[in-house]
């Protein structure tokens, strides 16, 4: 159990970090669209990350409400990376801290599922996304790992869904060295 920051003057909440389950994927999928931000995928796309992705994803639980999530996998060719999907937190919640705590209790949840050895975090993100950009900088800088940026996934390839940047990625780590 973790404590979620509050505002001055309002009170400490207790937050779960956990995997997701099942009876997840409606709440994640309406944090998603919450964000305003995120491209928004199926209720059954986020019912296969909750169940089948469940080790690489997590969610947050606040007084019994879910207020953040992160989806990730291991690429089937590269089980030393955690491909980190998508990283939301709830209106409500954002600004406390709660995408570094999940970010950081994933990371420490996969590395000792693999027997505590390294793993390298990717994820693509947009050159306009700047609170993704220094979220996972920050990130690369708590844990003092290097973080290198590549092309990607080019806007012709993400063209069908309208308007759409370049998705470069960026690798960081490998962390736990």
């Amino acid at each position: 159990m973790h404590v979620l920051e509050s505002a001055p003057g309002r009170k400490s909440r207790t937050l779960n970090l956990r995997p997701p389950q099942g009876d997840d994927a409606i709440g994640i999928r309406d944090i998603a669209e919450a964000t305003e931000v995120l491209d928004l995928n199926s209720t059954y796309a986020y019912l296969l990350l909750a169940t089948d992705f469940s080790a690489t994803s997590i969610v947050a639980e606040c007084d019994g409400d879910l207020q953040g999530f992160i989806t990730g996998y291991h690429p089937p060719p590269r089980p030393d990376v955690l491909f980190v999907w998508q990283v939301a937190v709830a209106p409500s919640a954002q600004g406390t801290g709660l995408a570094s705590a999940m970010i950081d209790d994933l990371v420490q949840r996969v590395r000792s599922d693999r027997g505590g050895r390294p793993i390298t975090v990717e994820a693509t993100v947009s050159p306009g996304n700047a609170a993704s950009r220094a979220f996972f900088g920050a990130f690369a800088r708590r844990h003092g790992v290097p973080l290198i940026e590549r092309p990607h996934f080019d806007s012709e390839l993400l063209a069908a869904d309208g308007a759409h940047e370049d998705e470069p990625i960026l690798r960081i780590g490998p962390i736990g060295v």
